[in-house]
């Protein structure tokens, strides 16, 4: 975001607030590649924390107890010793969210994951960019909506999103290269749809802005829709979204332990406050933070279009 933007909203940059969210990219390994994947994840990647960092990583959790603890990935629930920093963060009483893209939940050796992440009141937030097949296979591989439902079926018949303590969060993401629709509303249409023809409940929708960055700035380079795009975010920017940006109370990691101020950052390679080399989580005192610069760049206009975006959806 350049400072033509922020000046109008009577900031010159973002700046941290205190420590809420701790979100660790256990690694790029997955079992899909979708178009909008900001950290290019993919089966052929094979990033993945290591047992050294991991421990480091649990030593930092038990020392600092961060409030929520946020996995993803990749596919986090493939990399090992998933399950190891599940349990250290339940355990300091924190609440861990599962960044889920449903059809893992099928993948072989996963067939008591659903039961593991139930037993731990894990919330998953799981992808679903649309309620229409064609439009999910389209944007994340074909026969993925089939497998979603299915993952949707299993979590529900456990309690996931009809029992209170196991949030289910559906994530959209626009198919094309325009903002979310109203969040609200997105919502109804998706519990009459998933509710009508699949019997399918949930917590809640998340909406979230696709990034250019990466693979999804790629698609967009090739298709002509890059110049458009980043118009579009820069003429929707809206200065209430600047108070409740993930990057002022969110700390992401990557599979190495550096420190990025939000997971865009992480993929962009850009390191916490904007200093190279990248600091690393075990050397930072999390209350060291508050008041900290945020750096920006354009691609943080995302986050802040119409009703802005976050890893929680619409801020505003």
């Amino acid at each position: 975001m350049t400072e033509h933007v922020l000046v109008p909203a009577g900031l010159q940059s973002l700046r941290r607030s205190s420590l809420a969210t701790l979100q660790l990219n256990l690694g790029r390994y997955c079992n899909l590649a979708c178009t909008h994947c900001h950290v290019d994840a993919s089966p052929g990647r094979r990033e993945m924390m290591s047992v050294e960092v991991r421990e480091r990583v649990i030593e930092w959790i038990r020392r600092y107890r961060p409030p929520t603890v946020d996995l993803t990935g990749g596919a986090p629930e493939l990399i090992p010793g998933f399950r190891e920093i599940v349990i250290a963060a339940r355990d300091v009483g924190a609440v861990v969210l599962d960044r889920c893209n449903l059809v893992v939940l099928l993948e072989q050796g996963q067939e008591d994951l659903v039961d593991f992440l139930a037993e731990h009141r894990v919330q998953v937030v799981a992808s679903l960019p649309c309620y229409l097949k064609d439009n999910v296979d389209r944007q994340r591989g074909r026969g993925v909506f089939d497998g979603s439902i299915e993952g949707l079926q299993r979590l529900n018949r456990v309690g996931y999103g009809r029992r209170e303590e196991l949030g289910l969060q559906l994530v959209y993401n626009p198919t094309g290269a325009g903002l979310p629709s109203d969040q609200r509303e997105l919502e109804a249409a998706y519990r009459e749809r998933l509710r009508d023809d699949w019997g399918i409940e949930f917590t809640g929708l998340w909406c979230l802005a696709n990034v250019p960055i990466r693979r999804y700035r790629g698609y967009l380079e090739r298709s002509g829709g890059l110049a458009p795009y980043e118009a579009l975010l820069r003429d929707a920017f809206n200065p209430a979204t600047l108070d409740h940006l993930m990057c002022r109370t969110t700390l992401s990691v990557d599979h190495e332990g550096r420190l990025f101020d939000c997971d865009f950052h992480l993929a962009l390679d850009r390191p916490l406050g904007g200093h190279a080399p990248a600091p690393m989580l075990w050397d930072l005192d999390p209350r060291t933070l508050e008041g900290r610069p945020v750096p920006t760049g354009t691609h943080c206009l995302a986050c802040t279009a119409g009703s802005g975006s976050s890893c929680s959806g619409a801020v505003v």
